[in-house]
């Protein structure tokens, strides 16, 4: 599923082509995605202006100029594509389409449906579902080793199951926690009650750095994730730890192995020569 960095990826490569653009035509070919879509969705769309785009956690924002938000997520497939002219023929899977008066198509493509769209008052977004529950954006501010600290007080679960935990810190997911947890010389198993004061220190700066470097890289490439532009992310070519079992660990000094191990789930992968 992509992570934040894909997702910022994609706002980033909307903006400049949607951001002050007036949705000429939108085509919906289907009523539902993970969700029903909202009520007469393509028509409520159609005419409007995209004022700005954000990302919040792994979702993307497109704010209205009718006082409205579009929220979209992309799930396990989900991807944006941009196309400039007269778009080819939709394929089966794309459900949704956005079209500019300046002649671009932006194209929704989502073969599992797990992602899903909806229209919010904008005013009102801090009470969405998806959204009022979420902690610290991790390239905030407001995401600091106090804030973290204060966070995982008393928590008995493994650290990485944590930082999934949407509450603690937005948007992070798998692959970026086993690297941040990996730069931090951190566990993931280690109970997350013990990692507020000076390991917390360390991880801050370790999430905020491996985030910054796979935004920089275009995001992640897993499967069906593309950008915007079409381009394939590649900062899977830089990981560490996340996919490389049995691997050497690659850090300076350390003689360790990558292992992997399954949490909640999911895979983890670790060195269990320099992480504790």
């Amino acid at each position: 599923m992509p992570e934040l960095p894909e997702v910022e990826t994609v706002c980033r490569g909307l903006r400049p082509k949607l951001e002050g653009q007036k949705l000429e035509r939108v085509i919906q070919r289907r009523e539902n995605l993970r969700f029903p879509l909202p009520k007469d969705f393509a028509a409520r769309l159609t005419g409007r202006t995209v004022e700005r785009i954000e990302r919040r956690a792994k979702y993307m924002l497109l704010h209205l100029d009718d006082g409205w938000t579009l929220l979209g997520h992309l799930g396990m497939s989900g991807r944006m594509t941009m196309i400039e002219g007269e778009p080819p023929t939709a394929g089966k899977h794309d459900h949704i389409e956005f079209r500019t008066g300046a002649g671009t198509t932006v194209r929704y493509n989502d073969a599992r449906r797990f992602g899903f769209m909806d229209l919010i008052e904008t005013d009102q977004l801090g009470a969405h579902p998806k959204l009022r529950d979420l902690g610290p954006e991790p390239l905030s501010n407001a995401f600091n080793d106090t804030a973290l600290s204060e966070a995982l007080q008393g928590r008995h679960s493994p650290i990485k199951a944590a930082l999934l935990d949407q509450k603690i810190v937005a948007g992070l997911g798998n692959i970026y926690v086993c690297e941040a947890l990996f730069r931090a010389a951190i566990s993931p198993r280690r109970s997350a009650h013990t990692i507020p004061g000076r390991r917390a220190e360390r991880l801050v700066p370790a999430i905020r750095d491996v985030l910054t470097a796979a935004i920089a890289a275009g995001g992640s490439s897993l499967r069906d994730y593309v950008q915007a532009d079409g381009e394939l992310g590649y900062f899977q070519h830089n990981w560490c730890a996340y996919g490389r079992e049995g691997k050497a660990c690659g850090k300076d000094g350390c003689a360790g192995v990558i292992s992997r191990i399954v949490q909640s789930g999911r895979s983890t992968f670790y060195c269990g020569e320099h992480q504790r």
